[in-house]
């Protein structure tokens, strides 16, 4: 009874080996590719259990099917004008063809050793065609980091997917600096550049305002000839008529004293008021009575 119970065990022991060296596992994070001496046969990108022949016969190789994260190397590069630019850019990757992965690279340091030439090559490349102006203005909407992080993009996309078998998720710059030397350039720059708008502004303004005044000016002189010219019209149309009076009132000088009598007792009666003159004094002796005007002319 103890040899039968020996025999199960050694077959339990022999079956588990058995289905350990036939068998293996991947996980949801996982891409397997199954070689068969040396030569690769199939690639699982499914989860779960799986079978194979046994070790030496085929192999299996197993790679992290997720996103990773390879950050480039800080360094200085020049722009299209020649400026020095301080710049740190980052790849997002992930293994998309397993078999040619393994071909090319082997493993992720492989892999992360081809990236990081690809990046630096794109970067350096990409940067040498953009202004200094396009990484740093004042005018945020004059800032090309998005088109620059998509250059540097396209330049690695299809040379990473065709010779390594990796795909490429995003691309982007993670720092951006300048030397202290270069910044004080830039901020001259910029100053100089904000003082010649500022003068071109107040040259503008000054010369609008210059325009008004003139305009104002101009319009005045006009206004105040039409108002001279009415003025003399209508002084002239009063002289006229006034003369005409005059030379009436030189005809009856009596009679002029009475209209002008009469006036100033208008005036004075024009309001409700209450005056008390000797009726001798004038025009108060035009209330006796009317006086005696010789119509005749002299």
């Amino acid at each position: 009874m103890k040899n039968v119970w020996g025999i199960i065990s050694i077959l339990v022991v022999v079956g588990i080996l058995g289905l350990a060296m036939c068998s293996f596992q991947v996980r949801q994070t996982e891409t397997a590719l199954v070689t068969r001496f040396g030569q690769p046969v199939r690639t699982i990108t499914e989860p779960g259990f799986q079978f194979r022949l046994p070790v030496g016969i085929e192999k299996v190789y197993k790679f992290d099917s997720r996103l990773q994260l390879l950050e480039g190397i800080l360094e200085e590069t020049t722009t299209a004008g020649s400026e020095p630019i301080i710049i740190n850019s980052y790849i997002v990757w992930r293994i998309d063809e397993p078999r040619k992965f393994l071909e090319r690279v082997r493993d992720t340091e492989g892999a992360r050793a081809n990236l990081q030439s690809l990046l630096r090559n794109a970067q350096n490349s990409v940067v040498g065609r953009h202004a200094f102006s396009d990484f740093v203005n004042t005018d945020v909407s004059q800032v090309k980091l998005d088109a620059i992080e998509n250059e540097i993009q396209a330049e690695i996309v299809s040379v990473a997917q065709e010779s390594y078998g990796i795909e490429i998720a995003a691309v982007g710059v993670k720092r951006l600096m300048i030397s202290e030397k270069v910044s004080e350039k830039v901020f001259s720059r910029m100053k100089s550049d904000r003082n010649r708008q500022t003068e071109n502004i107040l040259a503008a303004g000054n010369s609008e305002a210059n325009k008004i005044k003139s305009d104002a000016s101009a319009k005045q002189k006009e206004l105040l000839a039409i108002a001279e010219a009415q003025a003399k019209s209508i002084r002239g149309a009063g002289d006229a008529e006034a003369a005409s009076y005059y030379k009436m009132l030189d005809a009856d000088p009596e009679l002029a004293m009475f209209l002008r009598d009469l006036e100033s007792l208008r005036t004075i009666l024009k309001s409700r008021s209450t005056i008390v003159f000797g009726t001798d004094n004038e025009p108060m002796q035009l209330l006796k009575g009317i006086p005696q005007i010789n119509s005749q002319p002299k």
